[in-house]
């Protein structure tokens, strides 16, 4: 009998230790992270194991619900000839796809909307054209349906977005949240809040439901990719990751962590020069391209190879210059001090931007490269993502959305102090992209999903409970919260931080009033966009220092210790 014991607790003790992400204790629902929020007393009711799997269902309703109010409002280029916007650029491509050969797709009409994504948006466009050609030919006439903003067609274009999320985002997120909950003995209510707060991002949103774009397309294949990595697929990875690039070319914020992972789990892990493996990853890079990249070639024309290397050409606008619109990065914020257009060189700054993006992830590349862990991967793509988006040639506004993909994956943690950060950083990247919004008159949309996040997860219980009667807030946790457990969701438990913080917050509120009430001075007309802009950069390299901090710390660590 007692041997029996002995070898049941050595299965038990083997199977904790089976991966990185093993927790020994199950928590308390009251520990949760969210458990001070709105959203966790609206599904506390489904916590029995017989309703668990109606919370999934329903954050993905209400996700589908607040999407298509925002996508009520304006969008990219609305009313606004002759070249229209992102708005009028989709639509655009699903026009030429129709009814242009793949020949001519990126050479046509260059001065208007020319096609300048990857091959996989522009097949993406052609079956999107031809389902909306199937119910009214004349959204897509060519020339002729230009600047077309009849109901029809926004509620279609609208309609594809969600379509597109609801196929490779939102499972993809599902997924993710799963996976890691389970490997921690999280219940399901924790791992549908987790999701809820993935999913619900404010940014992605407004700029793909709102200004109107598909980056949940691109993200949904690179959750898919560290899916796969999670579940050992390297190869599946490398299709999937490819697929990421070639829809859009802002997924190579992410590349030297992929490859890093690939290489090391090709080379060091779990033994020297894994040969099957490595030629494995590397036939599925290289096959995943060349499907996708085949059609280009073979009904190129008469020079395939030349359509081929033009739709490369298309995809990095190096002559746009460094940076185009006014963006939280490096270029543009010391721009101000040091006028780089007119010292430098194109080239020049080619090489000055490569030099310091380099040299900005190349101590996470080092890290994931020689410490392969799980629970670092995001980590290194949000020190990787955010060099490139502070540092890289031509970066626009909405290029925050790359690095806050693995950001807003961190909110799986059970951190207190790491989910402050992320909420931080949530709303200070929301907060850069206000001036873009505003121009797409977008700023009730932005000012109701930026309160109702923060409310909806908790960021808010430090007030909700005083001035609210307990009628209001009838659920476990809002009503029954301490005055210690109150501020945690705000603040992390680090003066300095706090402090930061804090300041960040006062600093966005007055540039907030200053914009809306005051007229910039005529002599410096872009002001209240520069003061957002180097408010983002401040937060953004500081949020970065952090991330390269929890990176170094926890490398030689596994999730038990953290």
């Amino acid at each position: 009998m007692g041997r029996n014991k002995d070898i049941t607790t050595e299965k038990k003790s083997k199977s904790l230790h089976k991966d990185e992400f093993e927790i020994l204790d199950e928590q308390d629902e009251s520990k949760h992270p969210f458990y001070a929020s709105p959203l966790f007393d609206f599904l506390y009711p489904f916590r029995s194991p017989g309703s668990q799997w109606m919370t999934q269902y329903i954050i993905v309703l209400f996700v589908l619900i607040i999407s298509t109010a925002i996508g009520l409002g304006p969008y990219s280029g609305f009313n606004t000839p002759p070249m229209f916007g992102d708005f009028e650029a989709q639509r655009h491509w699903l026009e030429i796809t129709q009814h242009l050969p793949i020949s001519k797709w990126y050479w046509f009409d260059l001065q208007y909307w020319g096609l300048d994504y990857p091959p996989l948006t522009a097949y993406h466009s052609y079956l999107l054209g031809k389902i909306g050609s199937f119910f009214w030919p004349k959204w897509f006439t060519l020339d002729e349906s230009r600047g077309m903003e009849d109901e029809g067609i926004k509620s279609y274009m609208r309609f594809t977005v969600l379509l597109s999320e609801l196929i490779c985002y939102i499972p993809a997120v599902l997924y993710f949240t799963k996976w890691v909950g389970k490997r921690r003995n999280q219940s399901p209510l924790s791992q549908s809040l987790a999701a809820a707060a993935i999913l619900f991002q404010p940014s992605l949103m407004l700029i793909d439901h709102g200004h109107f774009q598909y980056n949940c397309v691109m993200l949904g294949f690179t959750v898919l990719a560290i899916n796969n990595l999670l579940d050992e697929f390297y190869s599946l990875a490398a299709v999937c990751f490819v697929c990421s690039i070639c829809f859009k070319q802002m997924s190579l914020y992410y590349s030297p962590i992929i490859f890093a992972i690939l290489l090391s789990k090709s080379l060091f892990h779990p033994k020297w020069l894994n040969i099957p493996r490595l030629f494995a990853i590397s036939i599925s890079t290289l096959a995943t391209f060349a499907v996708i990249y085949m059609p280009l070639y073979m009904f190129g024309g008469d020079s395939g190879l030349q359509n081929v290397l033009q739709s490369i050409h298309r995809i990095f606008p190096f002559e746009r210059g460094i940076f185009e619109d006014k963006v939280a990065n490096f270029w543009c914020v010391t721009n101000v001090i040091v006028k780089y257009r007119s010292l430098f060189t194109q080239e020049q700054l080619k090489l000055y931007s490569l030099v310091a993006t380099v040299v900005g992830f190349l101590p996470s590349f080092i890290i994931i490269l020689l410490h392969t862990k799980k629970h670092l991967i995001p980590y290194a793509l949000i020190t990787c993502s955010m060099s490139f988006y502070l540092f890289s040639f031509q970066v626009h506004e909405k290029t925050i959305l790359v690095p806050l993909l693995p950001i807003t994956l961190m909110f799986v943690s059970s951190d207190w102090n790491v989910l402050s950060m992320i909420f931080w950083i949530n709303n200070v990247a929301l907060f850069t992209l206000m001036p873009i919004l505003k121009k797409d008159g977008l700023i009730l949309q932005y000012a109701v999903i930026f309160i109702m996040y923060n409310w909806l997860f908790g960021n808010f219980s430090f007030v909700t409970p005083k001035f609210l009667p307990k009628s209001v807030t009838p659920g476990p946790s809002m009503s029954n919260i301490s005055s210690h457990y109150r501020h945690r969701s705000l603040l992390p438990d680090n003066l300095v931080w706090k402090f930061i913080i804090v300041v960040s917050y006062i600093c966005m509120v007055a540039i907030h009033i200053a914009d809306y009430m005051f007229q910039p001075p005529s002599r410096y007309p872009d002001l209240w966009v520069l003061l957002n802009c180097a408010l983002g950069f401040g937060c953004f390299v500081l949020f970065w220092f952090w991330s390269y901090y929890k990176l170094f710390t926890l490398r030689n660590k596994t999730i038990r210790d953290v």
